[in-house]
């Protein structure tokens, strides 16, 4: 499949290259993309059409392809399920593939619900995690992400790649003599309350590019983390434990996922260091925590 590479430019809301990619899929599909509002630019250029209720999300390396299939498939299982998620725009055949493009379409859900809470994050978790499996996900690798980030990074200091890759290892050594008390499931992989939106019709779950099979203990993680290193309310951490039924500080495994994540929230900005120069300072400070094994000073959002 022939895939489109789009690079971000300082100072600049979208390239003119995503704005033709969402220009020709609109096309293709009969929806007008003037006015489109570019509403994130991570993984996908994710865009919201003025005329219509819609979400378009542009796939912006063909590293990232294997992820627009899988949000699809995960959609699909959701729906059926009838767990609260983003649906899919219904009548298309996704993703949808024009030249170079590749690209998800979605029902826009207004966010107009009250904030989404960690009680709300806990109870979404706990009806995901209590479906049958599809052996059409794939099984965790959390590991896998951070190495293809590593390998995509730009700019970024030899002597901070070799500690990363060391991290990495020794890391993947510790995660396999982890032996996880709750059974395995699909789960969301990415599960903090920023992958929730206070709809109308209640909290729904979105960005499902990392759904897969592995231990539920993953999404329990991002909240307790984000309480610990980010400065995020306590609440929300004591409210996912008591609605989920599980709290993950108290497991033993839990140091292990601790720094699972915050290698990964660390890293993800290394493919795009060239076009957001503004996030040096705190990639710095967060290489430098982990290097002194630091866990008490905290980190702020890369912006």
């Amino acid at each position: 499949m022939g895939m489109k590479t789009y690079q971000v430019e300082q100072g600049r809301s979208a390239p003119p290259e995503l704005e033709l990619a969402l220009t020709e899929v609109c096309a293709s599909v009969g929806l007008d993309p003037r006015g489109a509002r570019l509403i994130r630019f991570v993984n996908n250029g994710v865009f919201l059409l003025r005329e219509q209720p819609v979400i378009v999300r542009v796939v912006l390396s063909p590293s990232f392809t294997y992820r627009a299939f899988n949000a699809v498939e995960a959609a699909r299982w959701l729906a059926v399920h009838d767990v609260p998620a983003v649906r899919l725009l219904p009548g298309l055949d996704q993703p949808v593939q024009v030249g170079e493009h590749l690209a998800t379409l979605w029902q826009h859900v207004p966010e107009i619900g009250p904030m989404p809470s960690g009680a709300d994050l806990g109870e979404l978790l706990r009806r995901m995690h209590s479906k049958p499996a599809s052996p059409n996900f794939l099984d965790w690798q959390p590991m896998a992400d951070i190495r293809r980030r590593l390998a995509d990074a730009v700019e970024i200091d030899p002597a901070d790649r070799a500690f990363l890759e060391q991290r990495c290892d020794h890391l993947e050594e510790r995660l396999a003599e982890l032996s996880f008390p709750l059974p395995r499931s699909v789960i969301h992989a990415d599960a903090h309350l920023g992958n929730v939106i206070g709809g109308p019709d209640g909290p729904v779950l979105c960005d499902l590019d990392s759904v897969c099979i592995g231990p539920p203990e993953w999404d329990l993680t991002p909240i307790a983390v984000g309480r610990l290193r980010m400065g995020h309310p306590p609440s929300w951490q004591d409210e996912l434990a008591r609605a989920y039924g599980f709290d993950i500080t108290a497991w033993e495994g839990f140091p292990v996922l601790r720094e699972l994540r915050e290698l990964k929230i660390t890293t993800g900005v290394l493919p795009i260091l060239r076009s957001k120069p503004g996030v040096r300072e705190q990639l710095h400070r967060r290489l430098r925590t982990l290097r002194e094994g630091d866990l008490v000073t905290q980190w702020a959002p890369y912006s």
